[in-house]
């Protein structure tokens, strides 16, 4: 009777909590039992691994072989604890030395055949076997994966022959896959594309600048989709840890790695609430994990449920997701742009085009208020983008280029991170009261405004947040009454909703 140990990690939301396998081989009839909590992609694995050590010329033992996967009540789903338990049986029957074990970590699915498959989760699981001190060795690409973050660390194997192979001969060693870390072409669309609408690229600059959550309201074809797609090109460049952090979110998702490139998620207006926040009995992370450290565009936002939209009121604040369900709670991160657009009337055209004139005010309202006040309330500029006249369209001009833009943003952003360590949006409490001083002209000026608006105590604080990111925009030490105006300027909406 022998009794083998080899490690695996699980998934529980970005978490790779660390598993146990503990393989015990007893006499007796033949058995093959699996314990500690395990869900049907991993009660199958009996089956997969009987075969690929079959298929790798090893003996499958015929005694009562029992499985633990500790700890026992964490659940354990998917195919990644193949590798551990077939080397586990593999130790437990003296075909390994199970003291080889010790200071390696398996993370692979197997075929019948005995290749390594790839799985998702492999970044989340590498950097906490780094943090715990031994190798980890799994399928090639997740180990391409998993080394851009930890390298030294991450073995590739792509059959069960290779892995025992090492663990067999001392003078073998799994190779190390090879990493680009170097920045790849990001090829973001350009804002040079976008003729005319100053006054919505200039608002595009600012959201940008000051991570601002956005609206853009018009009649249709006017540009607000072709403006929303380029915000990704004219934000500064990532941190390596908000690489890692978008990284470690599509390994977990199972989406390709883009490396280095902000995200851009566009789900369509019938996603379901589930869909934006995440959700399922193990639970996956939604479309507002997926824009973490990028942009989230809702097109048509007016066509997007109310209760559907509500759900992205906490996350807008919070930044995170956590889902609870009776066995397991797990925290997303979603730290994400908002930027949204949408038709001004039920018709699509603008509210003072003459075919808009068979609804009435109240019509036009009741359509702007499928968005909800507090739903409002986070976003900070809301624009109208209003149709072209034919003779911009057909000009000749050359528009500025994302990069021209994105170079005055990254400026403004680091004198926002040098002064008070965050982008102005996230200014909070006495932060926010110290960055954003008034003076007395324009605390006059606001407190007419906020009146005149009847603007809620976040909405006042989103304006001044706004003002911050204008002055820092125009080099200018502190805000003035025209960074208060122009974002007053930044909130058309209330002109369809009957607020100035």
């Amino acid at each position: 009777m022998t009794l083998a140990i080899t490690y695996c990690r699980a998934h529980n939301g970005m978490e790779a909590p660390l598993v146990t396998i503990e393989v015990h081989l007893s006499a007796g009839l033949p058995g093959f039992s699996i314990v500690g909590l395990p869900e049907a992609a991993v009660r199958e694995a009996r089956d997969r691994v009987r075969s690929a050590i079959l298929n790798s010329q090893y003996d499958f033992p015929q005694g009562r072989l029992t499985v633990n996967m500790a700890p026992a009540d964490l659940p354990k789903q998917g195919g990644q604890f193949d590798l551990a338990i077939a080397l586990g049986i593999l130790a437990a029957s003296d075909q390994l030395d199970p003291k080889a074990l010790k200071d390696y970590e398996w993370l692979a699915e197997l075929s019948l055949s005995g290749d390594l498959r790839k799985g998702p989760g492999a970044l989340p699981a590498a950097i906490a076997c780094q943090q715990a001190g031994r190798m980890l060795v799994c399928n090639a690409d997740n180990a391409a994966e998993a080394a851009l973050v930890t390298q030294g660390n991450v073995f590739a194997a792509e059959h069960l022959l290779q892995v025992t192979r090492m663990l067999r001969d001392p003078g073998y060693q799994l190779p190390m896959p090879d990493v680009d870390i170097n920045p790849v072409d990001l090829a973001y669309p350009d804002l040079a594309d976008v003729k005319g609408q100053q006054g919505a690229r200039r608002a595009l600059e600012i959201a940008a600048c000051g991570r601002h959550n956005l609206l853009f309201f018009g009649p249709p074809g006017t540009g607000k989709t072709l403006l929303a797609s380029r915000l990704p090109g004219i934000l500064p460049p990532l941190t390596n840890q908000e690489a890692v952090e978008i990284a470690a979110v599509q390994s977990v998702a199972g989406l390709p790695l883009k490396w280095n490139r902000r995200p851009y998620r566009s789900p369509h207006h019938t996603a379901s609430a589930a869909a934006l926040i995440g959700g399922g009995g193990n639970p996956k992370p939604g479309e507002v994990t997926l824009a973490h450290r990028g942009v989230l565009f809702l097109d048509e936002i007016a066509e997007f449920p109310r209760t559907v939209l509500d759900v992205l009121r906490e996350p807008l604040e919070s930044h995170e997701v956590c889902i609870s369900r009776a066995r397991r709670q797990s925290t997303f991160p979603a730290n994400f742009q908002l930027v949204a657009a949408m038709n001004p009337t039920p018709g699509g055209y603008a509210a003072d085009d003459p075919r808009s004139n068979r609804y009435t005010r109240e019509q036009i309202q009741k359509y702007v208020s499928r968005l909800s006040g507090p739903f409002l309330d986070r976003i900070d500029l809301h624009i109208e983008v209003p149709s072209l006249p034919k003779e911009v369209l057909m000009a000749n001009s050359q528009p500025e280029s994302s990069a021209t833009v994105k170079a005055r943003v990254t400026r403004a952003w680091q004198v926002q991170l040098q002064r008070q360590g965050c982008t102005n949006s996230e200014l909070t409490g006495k932060a926010l009261d110290q960055q954003c001083a008034l003076g007395s002209a324009e605390h006059k000026l606001l407190d007419t405004a906020m009146d005149k608006l009847g603007l809620s105590a976040r909405a006042y604080h989103r304006l001044l947040r706004v003002a911050r990111t204008i002055t820092d925009l125009n080099s200018q030490p502190a805000i003035d009454k025209s960074a208060i105006i122009e974002a007053l300027n930044c909130r058309q909406l209330e002109r369809l909703t009957g607020g100035g």
